[in-house]
């Protein structure tokens, strides 16, 4: 008998098929089984009627003139059709005639086009509000305001300095090296020029074993973000949890860090499960947004990694809709063998960083370690193999593969979303 796994993927799903001698395990987060009578709107209000050690957001607008909110690029599935106008409303209770900017931060991902803007936002915001879009990449757009724990300087989008209110929203889910996203992410990387962010990702930062999934305390990558969000004044935050189809399930606002610390008390609550080893272990990126590009699909592969064993195959299923997804990475990718590359980049100085050159990092550690099969239907298999991946048009395909490397009798353990999950080791 086989059972019928669906895997994440695009817009969509795909179909794996497993024997049920070798199914070790599917390991979910419990947050997809998290139910709430509230709608997201309600979810949403209740948070901003009750910030966590903050005024509510109409009361800090009074008097403020100049007013910017941070949201997520086109890479994330910030909910912000139903998050952005109920902030507009706060604001303009408190201060009908507030000039209010939403700028998108990309961190170093491309700008977000006006097609998905109006996607992101829809019609009404995209019409009638201020719109900037973070470019790292354009050093005039960008202040200098001093120096960050790591030693790294924090050059930060100059609208973020020039407001008198700034208030950031976002999700919060695990995160591979930054120990969970939201909060005080939005600042850093989120709009500062590519020298912070890089530097924010050096070898180094990356190598540091505090930074690692679910890991805040003396986590390198985090004090450095936080110190930023402080740095320019972050005065309001609204964060949400989201389960597998992206819908609002819990919501958080207030103050930078405790209303973040109550959000990944939660999430960590409701994502952590224990580590099941397999010697083949099949996870995806979520689907969209997540799962574009291949520069964005180590966030799942570093969970794969965490029940793979020593040298488990890892299977990833990341449609690449959108290509590679970084120059810069696709370029480093490519440059030879998994240890070839961890030689060249660990030997970059820290303000020298290459962008985007952790992703290929965290690839070269998992890849010396493992064989990974690449589920994509989208970037060119002949691409995929210079990566020092296998490639697969299907999961079974991939699993087939998979077999090939591991023998007949192989365990499987399948983790449809391992965006999700934080996995660890049982006590």
């Amino acid at each position: 008998m086989k059972k019928t796994i669906a895997i994440p993927y695009y817009t969509s799903t795909l179909d794996i098929h497993v024997d049920e001698e070798n199914l070790k395990a599917v390991i979910t987060a419990k947050m997809h089984e998290f139910k709430t009578e509230k709608t997201e709107t309600e979810l949403v209000k209740e948070a901003l009627e009750n910030p966590i050690g903050s005024p509510k957001l109409s009361e800090l607008a009074k008097g403020k003139n100049k007013v910017v909110i941070v949201t997520s690029d086109h890479t994330r599935a910030v909910p912000s059709k139903i998050t952005l106008p109920l902030e507009l409303a706060e604001i303009r209770k408190g201060n009908p005639d507030a000039d209010i900017t939403i700028l998108i931060a990309t961190g170093l991902h491309r700008p977000t086009t006006p097609e998905e803007q109006r996607k992101m936002f829809g019609d009404e915001i995209v019409d009638n509000e201020k719109i900037a879009v973070n470019m790292a990449f354009q050093p005039e757009d960008y202040i200098n305001m001093g120096t960050l724990p790591s030693g790294a300087e924090f050059h930060v989008n100059k609208l973020a300095v020039d407001c008198d209110l700034l208030i950031c929203e976002g999700f919060i889910e695990p995160h591979f090296f930054a120990g969970f996203s939201g909060g005080r992410k939005s600042i850093l990387p989120g709009i500062c020029s590519q020298e912070t962010v890089n530097e924010n990702h050096s070898y180094k930062a990356i190598a540091s074993k505090y930074s690692k999934t679910g890991v805040l305390e003396h986590n390198p990558i985090h004090e450095d973000m936080v110190k930023a969000a402080r740095m320019v004044n972050v005065q309001f935050i609204l964060n949400v949890a989201l389960n597998a189809e992206k819908k609002v399930i819990a919501a958080w606002a207030g103050d930078l860090e405790e209303a973040h610390a109550q959000g990944v008390a939660f999430i960590r609550e409701w994502s952590q499960c224990p580590s099941i080893t397999g010697d083949i272990v099949v996870t995806s990126n979520g689907g969209y947004p997540l799962d574009q590009n291949l520069y964005q699909s180590p966030k799942a592969v570093a969970t794969a990694e965490a029940c793979a064993g020593e040298d488990g195959v890892i299977i990833m299923c990341c449609s690449c809709a959108d290509g590679m997804g970084g120059t810069h990475f696709e370029r480093l990718i490519q440059m030879g063998t998994p240890e070839e590359i961890d030689a060249y980049l660990s030997a970059i100085p820290a303000k020298e960083t290459i962008p985007e050159q952790w992703c290929p990092q965290i690839y070269a550690r998992i890849l010396h370690k493992h064989k990974m099969i690449l589920v994509t239907t989208y970037l060119d298999h002949d691409l995929v193999r210079k990566c020092n991946m296998i490639p697969a048009s299907t999961p079974d395909e991939a699993l087939e593969i998979a077999y090939e490397l591991k023998g007949r009798d192989a365990s499987v353990v399948v983790i449809p979303d391992g965006v999700s999950v934080l996995a660890v080791a049982p006590e």
